[in-house]
């Protein structure tokens, strides 16, 4: 039989019942697209979370009191809940660490702000001019905290976006442009800050207030002995882990603490945090591709199931074929072929369905998602070998049959 005989053989015996073979077809078409849509998602997922964190800030090294110990389920002394982190903590890592390009220290806390009649709780961060470096805060209009706002521990505030929206808008203008706001005096825990500046949306931390950090300590913490946080930024990505082991060793050493595991200080590096994410994301991405993958396994024996049926209708056809001198081969190359084209049609079909979809998503509901080809080459791959391994045990049943007994077939 040549190539030529078995593609018109093929093709016919395909589309002789067209309605048969679309339904046989679907659970393919659905497993294919199901994980390249899921994979889409999943991997989305990991690559936005993975630019949140690292636009957090370059090189990024956050030191905060107290340590994340865990005694049986119980998680004791939370990062950050503790007074540890002194402002002399912080200039001896300036005065003791090398390769440290900024610095920025911070105390924070949750108040109420109001406008107006309008009102929020938003997070306050009392920090200096070397934050919005630290932390990559770019402004949307007007100017971030100044050395020289520090200095005079004036009434400054710099607001993000959320913040904007929710204090500055009204009945007749729903979306307020950042020049509504500079200029006006808006109540922090009761007390009166000048906004001068509005952050842009690529800042993270969009629902956040900075103020000055004497102001945020003498006025809303009260206290300007301990510090919430103090965020480092390391040269390179290279030096990271050297900065972070010496912070962690300089600080023991100023809390005389010689079990590390003991410390009451927590220092994270950024890098840990975007691979930890990453295993997580990827997890989750290989999760929801095996859960996709069952309906590729349903489609398979739906493909056995029928190329079963069409092996018992055609029984005579079979018989016939063997008597005039038809080989094993050539048989069950004859049914091995239609089972494969079946799902070589429902993978093409079923990788464009899946990538629809996942542009779809991505479009109406705002989720970020990402075309992986490897995947979409997998997931092709496998509905080839579905049609090879559910299609096989069927075409050497027809290439078996005894061609007496099939002509006998009724």
């Amino acid at each position: 039989m040549t190539t030529r005989d078995l593609w018109e053989e093929t093709y016919s015996a395909v589309t002789v019942n067209k309605v048969r073979t679309s339904l046989t077809m679907l659970g393919i078409v659905i497993g294919i697209a199901s994980v390249i849509a899921m994979v889409a998602i999943g991997q989305g997922s990991q690559s936005s979370i993975q630019s949140s964190i690292q636009s957090l800030g370059a090189n990024l090294l956050m030191v905060t009191p107290g340590a994340q110990r865990a005694f049986g389920s119980m998680v004791r002394a939370q990062p950050g809940s503790a007074e540890t982190l002194t402002p002399d903590d912080a200039d001896a890592i300036v005065s003791g660490v090398d390769n440290i390009t900024a610095i920025a220290r911070e105390v924070s806390g949750r108040y109420q702000i109001v406008y107006k009649s309008n009102n929020t709780n938003a997070s306050v961060v009392g920090t200096e001019a070397s934050y919005a470096t630290v932390r990559n805060v770019t402004m949307d209009e007007g100017d971030f905290i100044t050395d020289a706002d520090v200095t005079n521990s004036s009434r400054n505030a710099v607001i993000g976006q959320t913040v904007l929206a929710s204090l500055f808008a009204t009945t007749e203008n729903a979306s307020p442009t950042p020049d509504m706001a500079i200029g006006n005096t808006i109540r922090i825990n009761g007390n009166n800050f000048k906004v001068v500046g509005v952050t842009a949306t690529s800042t993270v931390a969009n629902n956040d207030i900075y103020v000055p950090l004497s102001t945020a300590q003498h006025i809303l913490v009260g206290s300007d002995k301990y510090l919430s946080e103090v965020d480092v930024e390391a040269s390179s990505q290279s030096t990271m882990t050297q900065v972070q082991n010496d912070i962690t060793n300089l600080l023991l050493t100023r809390h005389k603490i010689s079990d590390s595991s003991s410390a009451d200080f927590t220092v994270t590096n950024q890098s840990e945090i975007v691979s930890a994410a990453s295993s997580v994301t990827s997890t989750f991405t290989t999760l929801l591709a095996a859960i996709a993958s069952i309906s590729l396994l349903v489609g398979g024996i739906g493909i056995m199931n029928m190329m079963l049926t069409t092996v018992t209708e055609r029984t005579r056809e079979i018989g016939l074929r063997k008597a005039l001198g038809a080989k094993e081969r050539d048989i069950t190359l004859q049914f091995l072929s239609e089972s494969v084209l079946m799902t070589f049609v429902g993978g093409i079909i079923g990788v464009i369905l899946g990538w629809l979809i996942a542009i779809a998503i991505s479009y109406f509901e705002s989720i970020s998602t990402s075309i992986s080809i490897p995947y979409v080459l997998m997931a092709f791959g496998v509905s080839a070998a579905i049609g090879i391994i559910f299609g096989y045990y069927p075409a050497r049943r027809a290439a078996k049959l005894n061609p007496i007994e099939a002509l006998r077939y009724e």
